[in-house]
């Protein structure tokens, strides 16, 4: 007897992953005026991949590739989404009206994202932004002052993001103290590679660190159609 497992989706208030393996994998799907419905493979990319991604607590997109989770059962939304890669939300995002005719069922958009995401740079892109990680359900960003900065533990820090290599850190120095997380010193002989094994210190702090990495990719039309580790192979 074979027994196939199917887990709950993933799903926020205005996004889900439907018929996947796991939480961060399935055909997506979109809610537009209290409707849910399916997204044709010729209006999504990369970028797009990755807000959806970071929204539902993922980590970054590894596959994209239309009917990978099944053909569409709800309508196919008629709008092309427009990120730039460093939104929260996909209705952040800008879009425009398809300008091709009807989607076929076969070109609903299916997405594997990453196992979830406990370290990431919050900034213009994925790749420059503020050192944060997560504990808990909590995000916050790391505490300079007892960060380690070593060129490995940074070159790990991109590696982490796919991000190709490290370019530049900056200490950024805050007009007033905020939550931050500080990392134990346990953690970081592979920061941030074993962020299980890890634990934090719930502190104050006025310095973060704002990490920026080359991210370097192939473009997105390269990457559509196939898994993208082939893709990060050449970071």
């Amino acid at each position: 007897t074979v027994l196939n497992l199917v887990f709950s989706s993933g799903s926020t208030d205005s996004v889900r992953l439907e018929n996947g393996s796991s939480r961060c994998s399935g055909r997506l799907e979109v809610k537009s005026n209290n409707l849910w419905s399916s997204v044709c493979e010729d209006d999504f990319d990369l970028l797009d991949a990755e807000v959806v991604c970071r929204e539902l607590g993922c980590g970054a997109p590894s596959v994209l590739q239309g009917a990978l989770y099944g053909e569409a059962e709800a309508p196919i939304l008629t709008r092309e989404f427009l990120c730039e890669g460093h939104e929260s939300v996909l209705l952040d995002c800008g879009s425009s009206w398809r300008k091709t005719k009807a989607c076929p069922p076969d070109k609903a958009v299916g997405l594997t994202c990453s196992d979830p995401a406990t370290v990431r740079l919050m900034g213009s892109s994925r790749c420059s932004g503020e050192l944060q990680v997560k504990s808990g359900r909590e995000w916050r960003a790391v505490d300079a002052e007892g960060f380690q900065r070593t060129e490995t533990r940074l070159a790990n820090v991109c590696k982490n993001q796919k991000c190709g290599p490290h370019v530049s850190l900056t200490t950024k120095q805050l007009l007033r103290e905020k939550p931050v997380f500080q990392i134990s010193p346990l953690c970081f002989h592979t920061f941030p590679l074993n962020m299980e094994e890890c634990w934090y210190l719930d502190t104050m702090s006025s310095q973060t660190m704002e990490i920026t990495c080359l991210g370097n990719k192939p473009s997105d039309a390269d990457c559509m159609y196939f898994s993208l580790s082939v893709c990060d192979a050449s970071l």
